[in-house]
């Protein structure tokens, strides 16, 4: 959820590289679709619901380029935490949704 749709397909598309889709029907509400890789990202207007742990995650392949890439654009980006299948960190966007930043091991 969105309440500002153009500032957050800013973000997915300039920031963290994502496309948007053409194809998205008028459903009588604001969003937009978005490609991640063979993955998309549907975003849709309304007020932000209460953060609950929600998030969704974007592989990346070198964590550590794309943190001090984010960091040098003076976005707020976590220190990576190492799991037995992955190293995390996550940033949020212009509105609060949680993303992750995954590299698999």
């Amino acid at each position: 959820m969105t309440p500002e749709v153009d500032k957050t397909i800013d973000f997915y598309v300039d920031v963290l590289g994502l496309t948007v889709r053409t194809d998205r029907p008028d459903f009588g509400v604001g969003g937009a679709w978005l490609n991640a890789g063979d993955q998309q990202i549907h975003l849709i207007e309304g007020p932000m619901p209460s953060y609950t742990g929600q998030h969704f995650a974007l592989r990346v392949d070198d964590l550590d380029v794309v943190i001090t890439e984010l960091r040098d654009r003076g976005f707020e980006v976590s220190d990576p935490l190492v799991t037995p299948v992955s190293r995390q960190s996550v940033i949020r966007d212009p509105v609060g949704n949680v993303v992750e930043l995954n590299q698999p091991v």
